[in-house]
């Protein structure tokens, strides 16, 4: 149970909304995007109007559940880009990372994604696509900061950084979610037909001077 004494401990209030966190986690990892706030309430053994007073309501949920995956597969790609290795191999490993992100949680990235038609009827206002496109825009961000730190892209440098970062993010969502779907290949293969796709001016554009080098 919630305690006066907990609320005003900001290293509990934290520990707390952590493990309330992981107890959604838990849920959207049986459940899919039919995960709902009476199960993951139900999960963590608190009532549904206590995790409302952590999180607000679904969609302040979720979007502490897309921060804290979205975070995670940062992490992993700049650690994919500033790999020990030639240019084409990290780009297939930041691809290659972020299918098996998706392939290895299947259930997180549809409840993240995609909307379910047979939610909880208290809980079918909530509009996944309102809340994802902010998250993919973070990605892009994020991507074209590393490209635009690490490639000479000559004059307007910065403005193709950014064109290139939210394509390759549309890319990899839009490829990935159809192969999460279908299964039409193996990762590898797909791995290396959007590296052939991207290839072209990366390929022959050299690095900043003034950057970490890619």
């Amino acid at each position: 149970m919630e305690t006066t004494q907990q609320a005003g401990e900001p290293g509990a209030a934290e520990r707390r909304r952590r493990e309330l966190l992981e107890a959604a986690d838990r849920v959207v990892l049986r459940d899919g995007p039919k995960a709902s706030m009476n199960a993951i309430a139900a999960e963590a053994g608190i009532t549904k109007p206590i995790l409302y007073r952590h999180f607000g309501d679904k969609a302040g949920l979720y979007q502490a559940l897309a921060v804290r995956h979205t975070d995670a597969l940062l992490d992993s790609l700049r650690a994919a880009l500033d790999a020990p290795a030639e240019r084409r191999r990290r780009v297939e490993a930041t691809l290659d990372t972020y299918l098996a992100a998706i392939e290895a949680r299947p259930q997180v990235y549809r409840f993240l994604m995609h909307p379910a038609e047979d939610s909880h009827s208290a809980e079918r206002g909530f509009d996944v696509g309102l809340h994802s496109a902010p998250l993919l825009r973070r990605l892009g961000e994020e991507l074209a900061e590393v490209i635009g730190e690490r490639v000479d892209l000559g004059p307007g440098g910065e403005r193709l950084a950014r064109i290139w970062g939210h394509g390759i993010v549309g890319m990899m969502h839009a490829a990935g979610d159809w192969w999460l779907g279908e299964r039409p290949c193996e990762r590898a293969d797909l791995v290396a037909g959007l590296t052939d796709l991207l290839w072209g001016r990366l390929a022959t554009a050299g690095n900043r001077k003034d950057g970490p080098g890619f």
